[in-house]
């Protein structure tokens, strides 16, 4: 492949984070492929905008297009996952590929209560004292300069319980059947909850595999930047030139 050929790539963020999430992936892809981040409605620099499903997808085609270089590759984590399947059913002919990673749980049944719980109790907490609790959390568990630009960013905590609302209960396997380009689903070894439906969501597509990051856990670009970045370079070169 050369550097013509080489497809666009846009990273869609998890819950709570930004585009900042990505600085790591961004910084070592950015010679070979045009790449760029989002922040979701309700998220760093669209802090203010309120949230919904349909205007995620739209901030990622929005995205795409300003790559100005044909369909991409997203590479969606966790919510950003979810957002990046309804763009692919939305936008098919705007995804080349796509990236699941930590996204490959269904968001149906009881797998979900904990999940609702969770988002109707974080608005009761101080915004000041979660943020000071995730600053800590991510300088405990990882270098420095692989999560400032996400505490840099701050946390969208406001946006969860609407972002979560309208995840949950909507995505499972059916999501992947619709998706036409390849999938790579990208977990971390250790993320078991949302491994827990990987071979599910892989059988449910003709052109998906499985690739998982050695002793990761849900955070995989995070606790491995190295190998997630490589995992995604390999996934994009592998691609059939497009037409």
């Amino acid at each position: 492949m050369t550097t013509a050929d080489a497809p666009p790539i846009v990273f869609v963020h998890g819950t709570r984070f930004s585009a900042g999430q990505w600085s790591t992936q961004l910084s070592a892809l950015r010679e070979e492929f045009p790449v760029t981040a989002v922040d979701l409605p309700g998220h760093g620099a669209r802090s203010a905008q309120p949230w919904s499903l349909s205007a995620a997808t739209e901030v990622v085609a929005a995205a795409v297009d300003s790559l100005g270089d044909g369909p991409a590759v997203v590479v969606g984590h966790s919510l950003g996952g979810y957002v990046s399947l309804e763009f692919a059913r939305r936008c098919p002919e705007r995804l080349r590929a796509l990236v699941l990673a930590g996204a490959s749980a269904s968001t149906r049944g009881p797998w979900a209560a904990p999940y609702r719980w969770v988002a109707g109790l974080v608005p009761r907490i101080p915004a000041d004292r979660l943020t000071r609790w995730n600053d800590r959390l991510l300088l405990r568990h990882y270098p420095r300069n692989v999560v400032e630009a996400t505490i840099r960013s701050g946390y969208a905590f406001h946006t969860l319980p609407a972002a979560w609302g309208e995840v949950l209960g909507r995505f499972g396997t059916d999501a992947l059947r619709q998706v036409a380009a390849p999938v790579l689903i990208l977990n971390g070894e250790k993320d078991t909850v949302f491994r827990s439906g990987e071979a599910d969501f892989a059988r449910a597509h003709p052109d998906a595999r499985i690739e998982l990051i050695p002793r990761a856990g849900h955070l995989a670009n995070f606790d491995a930047p190295d190998a997630f970045t490589d995992a995604v370079r390999r996934f994009a070169r592998e691609l059939p030139v497009a037409g």
